[in-house]
């Protein structure tokens, strides 16, 4: 059985003033299992951050619906960590209280979100850091700490929209070498939002591919290597071909008659 299910959501907007109202997604179906990584992929618009509100609980699908579990998904809940392409930190807090925040919503006593924050400041790598607030750290180091504070309270699924389209190309890349190590770590189950058509085949065991709106589930495609990843994947032949196919998808070239 599938960990996380979407059956058949579709999301409409209301018209504004003598406009019609807007179908963002029509229809869509995904499936999560326990453990994996799975990102979505489409053009601007498509309704791909609508898609992963609808399964934080932050927006209501207009028909179908997600089930996490097995249990029905009616609004956010500590089952779902999420983490956006903004930061979304407390500067007044350090970054040992931003990552303690969500275990002291969930009530976790302080000795418990002591140890927690202990271990996941150890995962992410800021143990040094653990007492300076956001603004003196690097955009990369902030994303390390949104990650943090998403899965202290140990959601059963992690939720990321465009987490590293903000950063630079090299901070990207560590980036995305560090969610693979946090993943291989805690087996978090992570369903990512991105338009890098490259960085979905890089982290994902399975990508579902968007059509443009209103968006439709046009593909799922299995990428065809195991856990462990490195720059030698991306020079994979089949890494490539996977790669130009989620391409051609997203941008189908037309013949002139």
């Amino acid at each position: 059985m599938s960990h996380l299910v979407v059956r058949g959501v579709s999301k409409e907007f209301p018209g504004g003033r003598r406009q019609p109202p807007v179908l963002a997604l029509d229809g869509v179906d995904l499936a999560v299992h326990a453990g994996e990584l799975v990102c979505i992929v489409g053009a601007s618009g498509c309704g791909k951050s609508t898609l992963l509100n609808i399964v934080g609980g932050l927006e209501d699908a207009t028909a179908g619906e997600v089930r996490l579990g097995g249990d029905l998904v009616v609004g956010p809940g500590p089952d779902r960590g999420m983490v956006f392409q903004g930061y979304s930190l407390f500067p007044w807090r350090s970054v040992t209280d931003n990552i303690a925040f969500g275990l002291e919503c969930a009530g976790w006593d302080k000795a418990r979100r002591s140890d927690r924050v202990s271990e996941m400041l150890g995962i992410v790598g800021l143990s040094e850091w653990a007492d300076h607030r956001p603004d003196q750290l690097s955009g990369g180091m902030r994303q390390r700490v949104a990650i943090a504070r998403a899965l202290a309270p140990e959601p059963d699924v992690l939720l990321l929209d465009e987490p590293f389209g903000a950063l630079d190309a090299q901070t990207k890349k560590t980036l995305q070498d560090f969610l693979l190590q946090v993943r291989r770590r805690t087996n978090a189950t992570v369903l990512m939002v991105t338009h890098d058509v490259t960085e979905a085949v890089y982290l994902s065991q399975r990508i579902y591919v968007l059509s443009s709106r209103p968006g439709r589930v046009a593909e799922e495609i299995e990428v065809p290597f195991g856990p462990d990843r490195g720059d030698r994947v991306q020079r994979d032949p089949r890494f490539m071909a996977v790669r130009d196919e989620i391409e051609d998808l997203l941008h189908p070239v037309t013949v002139a008659s």
